[in-house]
């Protein structure tokens, strides 16, 4: 996967934790922003799929059986 560069400001706080956090586990600030942000997104993955399911349940989404959809589309499995 290619590397894209993004540009952002931290609080200092933040800012001065990543610094104190790499020096201790001797990993470069991008490596542990990576690691935090790959930890959020499957933690994120998991609400999502909840407010999904609230969604269904309430009503607020619809779900299409699989077979409809094919057919609606002309697709033959």
């Amino acid at each position: 996967m290619g590397t894209v560069k993004k540009l952002f400001a931290l609080d200092e706080g933040i800012a001065k934790e990543l610094e104190i956090v790499a020096a201790a586990i001797n990993k470069t600030q991008k490596e542990v922003v990576e690691t935090a942000l790959d930890f959020y997104f499957d933690y994120s993955d998991g609400i999502v799929a909840d407010k999904l399911t609230e969604d269904i349940k309430n009503g607020k989404m619809k779900v299409y059986d699989s077979d409809d959809v094919y057919k609606k589309l002309g697709i033959e499995l």
